[in-house]
């Protein structure tokens, strides 16, 4: 990519209207980011001391860590590889959710990194509830063609809920008047950020671990979860 097209992803961070209620809310300038999926760093540079990002991208890596951002070489989905031993304040992770293989492992693979304090922000784009509306391009961005997840508001509310996390806020960001936003969220928003902490004592239900006895292939995630 040009770096006149890579100045402009930094510039459109920075004027974002959106970023600036969510950046201002978590106090993110104040806070250890952890940014899944961070492209240039765009993002990552308006993050606190010890923010670090991840990005499957090598160019992506080189470009980031000549402006002295700290990112590194990873698939988010493979966590336990990176060998990531802090624990951030925040998780962010921006149009990524609805790319990864399997966001339910993914989901349970944060919480090696997280406590009851960690927040996470999943920025994720959905299909509307109101099905006329995919008729308009600014609606049809959770069909893209290089998506392999689908959600509605509901679906990625219970997904991360099944997952262990309480999830605190599930809406756009778009207006800072809260009660505004959630009636946008709820008919209009093609994409809503959802807002969880971690469950720390968080346990499968006793049916679920029935299904799973004798197969070592769910080991990983029940190892995670026993702690």
């Amino acid at each position: 990519m040009k770096i006149d097209n890579i100045q402009q992803r930094f510039n459109n961070v920075a004027v974002s209207k959106t970023f600036k209620i969510i950046r201002d809310f978590f106090k993110l300038e104040t806070k250890k980011v952890l940014d899944l999926g961070c492209g240039y760093g765009e993002y990552l540079s308006l993050y606190g001391r010890g923010s670090l990002g991840i990005t499957t991208t090598l160019s992506e890596v080189e470009f980031a860590q000549l402006k002295g951002l700290n990112v590194i070489l990873g698939n988010v989905e493979e966590l336990e590889t990176l060998k990531i031993k802090q624990i951030f304040d925040v998780i962010w992770a921006n149009n990524l959710f609805e790319h990864i293989l399997s966001p339910h492992p993914f989901l349970i693979k944060l919480k090696t990194i997280s406590d009851s304090e960690t927040t996470l922000i999943l920025g994720v784009p959905v299909i509307p509830k109101i099905n006329f509306l995919l008729k308009f391009k600014k609606f049809r961005g959770s069909l893209a063609i290089n998506h392999i997840n689908f959600f509605t508001k509901k679906s990625l509310e219970l997904t991360v809920e099944r997952a262990g996390w309480k999830v605190k806020e599930s809406k756009s960001f778009v207006f800072k008047n809260n009660f505004l936003d959630r009636i946008f969220t709820s008919i209009f928003s093609p994409h809503i950020y959802i807002v969880a902490k971690n469950i720390q004592d968080f346990k499968y239900s006793e049916k679920k671990l029935k299904e799973w006895e004798g197969f070592l292939y769910y080991k990983g995630l029940l190892d995670i979860v026993s702690k």
